[in-house]
């Protein structure tokens, strides 16, 4: 369910481009603080924007030093400082990254010995931030009691993720939270969970693994799926985009927006739109050479 949420680079502005890259390296730093050094293993895209965007929602400005890391040791590289926010951002992504190892391995695939490099911080991550833990918990048994049902419905498949991230959204930004931001991290997460299925139709399909399109729809492949209802998986994720863009209008930034705007607008459809043509996700630049 990692790495779809992402930029849209040629739309993107070299500023935003340089925040973002700051916003990942602190991430990454905010992840050894809460959960050691060995959890940045699984730093993730995904995260990385919903920092840039809690910390505007939220008013919380970014600080961007010069610094060194364990993979720039001699240059020093423009990093986000680790705030409080960035710091529980990071237990976030070992959370999510230990349950999707979990998850990988109960489906019969690879991924107990990776799983080992997060249990420390997974443990962690619980113990600091118990509140935030129990939110991914509750609603991931809730999603897996869903999946067991084989249930066909895509709204309903998708709405234990789709809540997750909206319940998530208020604990990171409490009063600042408004139904728009329910609206928008609702939608988001709608959208993360059924590009994913989409995704990994093919897969699915041959192991007889649960997803609701294959359910659904009952085509021989994704190819096929597309080309017999294209239309209709299309006006699905076309409503999502618009109750993210009516939701986005509606909330108050305090900071330039540009690199979120350019995530949720632009770089949404155009991943669901690679998903769609059946071509292989790329690794995501960080730098610019």
């Amino acid at each position: 369910m990692f790495g779809y949420v992402r930029y849209d680079l040629p739309n993107l502005y070299i500023k935003d481009f340089m925040l973002y890259k700051a916003m990942y390296c602190g991430l990454c730093k905010g992840i050894a603080k809460s959960c050691g050094h060995a959890a940045r293993m699984g730093l993730s895209y995904d995260v990385s924007v919903l920092s840039a965007l809690l910390h505007n929602i939220a008013g919380v400005d970014i600080k961007v030093e010069k610094q060194h890391c364990f993979e720039h040791v001699f240059a020093k590289q423009p990093m986000a400082v680790v705030d409080d926010m960035t710091e529980e951002l990071g237990a976030l992504n070992v959370v999510l990254t230990y349950y999707k190892l979990t998850d990988d391995i109960e489906d019969g695939d690879k991924g107990r010995g990776q799983r080992l490099w997060f249990k420390k911080g997974f443990r962690r991550a619980k113990k600091k931030y118990p509140e935030l833990c129990a939110i991914v918990a509750e609603n991931l048994k809730e999603q897996e009691k869903t999946e067991k049902k084989k249930i066909s419905s895509l709204d309903v498949a998708a709405d234990a993720t789709a809540t997750m991230m909206k319940e998530l959204s208020r604990h990171f930004l409490k009063e600042k939270g408004t139904e728009y931001t329910d609206g928008l991290f609702y939608s988001l997460g709608k959208w993360i969970y059924l590009i994913d299925a989409l995704d990994d139709y093919d897969k699915d399909k041959k192991k007889g693994a649960y997803n609701p399109f294959v359910l659904s729809f009952q085509s021989e492949s994704r190819e096929a799926l597309l080309k017999e209802h294209g239309a209709d998986v299309a006006f699905l994720f076309d409503t999502l985009f618009y109750a993210i863009r009516e939701n986005l209008a509606q909330i108050e930034f305090p900071f330039n927006r540009d690199l979120t705007d350019n995530i949720l607008l632009r770089g949404l459809p155009c991943e669901t739109a690679r998903v769609m043509r059946g071509e292989k996700r790329q690794k995501q630049k960080t730098r610019i050479k």
